[in-house]
């Protein structure tokens, strides 16, 4: 296991475990489903689950970049990276089904979000809608 994925496990877990404790114990699944993925806003999306690695912003300055062998990418030049064209295509495929590994992303350690986002939300509509969403995000914060 790369210390990539052990963070992202790791991330995972303690997000789920804070979530979990903070209730009581007869709460319907339900409910720790929707507190793991609270929102289908792209912005809330992508800071509970992209900011750790890529930042706030989207630079690829998040807390844990640091402890990454290859800094995650700023994702606020994607666009500008692809001849002014954002890559939502690309993005969308990536981010559902994982490698087939972009240059810029160096290896395909990254968690593939598709199979997490449906393990909290069964929903293919629900998935779908959520990597939308992120991805929406991501083209609003493109550097002009």
């Amino acid at each position: 296991m790369t210390l990539r994925v052990a963070l992202a496990g790791l991330i995972v877990a303690g997000v789920a475990g804070m979530a979990v404790a903070g209730h009581p114990q007869t709460a319907a699944p339900g409910a720790v489903r929707s507190l793991l993925a609270p929102s289908l806003e792209g912005r809330d999306i992508y800071r509970f689950f992209c900011a750790s690695c890529h930042g706030l912003e989207g630079r690829g300055d998040g807390s844990v970049a640091v402890a990454l062998q290859i800094r995650p990418p700023d994702l606020t030049r994607l666009a500008t990276r692809n001849d002014g064209r954002f890559p939502r295509e690309r993005l969308r495929d990536f981010v559902t089904n994982g490698p087939g590994t972009p240059a810029a992303h160096g290896t395909g350690e990254m968690p593939v979000w598709g199979p997490t986002f449906r393990s909290l939300e069964p929903s293919d509509q629900v998935v779908a809608a959520r990597i939308a969403n992120v991805i929406a995000y991501l083209e609003s914060i493109q550097v002009k």
